[in-house]
């Protein structure tokens, strides 16, 4: 055999091999970004339009979270929390719409003091879904409610679903470290 033939042969597998790695190292960085953000990177592909383009937004948002001080609560603000969200959850009874409006400013406040930044819902959204992508559309859903509530527009039903859909991302937010990640219908 020619050395310009074996040059070729090593050549081609070089190539495969190559090609074989960057399919690899896609792959897992793939699977990496679905574990991570959960409903939230398909939300992100159908939003850009290609995997890749929504893998380079999600690895942006991972960029922009690590500069964030973003931090557990202590355990006493984890008891006071809790006895406040009580409270709010006491209040639909007599005052739905208004435990709803309490249950979103409950929210903030924890999203404030966990360090997450006050910016516009789109951001907010971004910034939670690092660390929060699993529960991401329970919040989305709760805020929907929360604009009806405000013009009276939202039935008990929806109210009642709001709370539900807060009650998820508040308890995410409460747990330590990583998300719990759970799911509640």
């Amino acid at each position: 055999m020619s050395t310009g033939i074996v040059l070729a042969v090593v050549l081609a597998a070089a190539v495969v091999v190559a090609a074989c790695v960057a399919a690899a190292v896609a792959r897992r960085r793939r699977d990496r970004l679905r574990d991570r953000f959960g409903p939230e990177y398909e939300r992100a592909v159908a939003a850009r339009g290609s995997r890749r383009a929504a893998e380079q937004e999600l690895d942006a948002r991972e960029r922009r979270f690590h500069d964030l001080d973003v931090k557990p609560v202590t355990s006493a603000a984890r008891e006071q929390y809790a006895r406040l969200w009580s409270r709010v959850q006491e209040e639909f009874v007599d005052r739905p719409e208004a435990a709803v409006n309490g249950a979103d400013e409950l929210v903030r406040a924890l999203m404030r003091d966990r360090g997450y930044p006050a910016e516009g819902y789109e951001q907010r959204l971004r910034d939670l879904s690092v660390r929060h992508g699993r529960t991401l559309e329970h919040y989305r859903a709760a805020l929907e409610v929360h604009a009806l509530s405000t013009s009276n527009a939202a039935t008990t039903e929806q109210l009642r679903g709001a709370m539900t859909d807060y009650r998820t991302l508040f308890d995410d937010l409460l747990a330590d470290g990583e998300p719990t990640g759970a799911r509640r219908s």
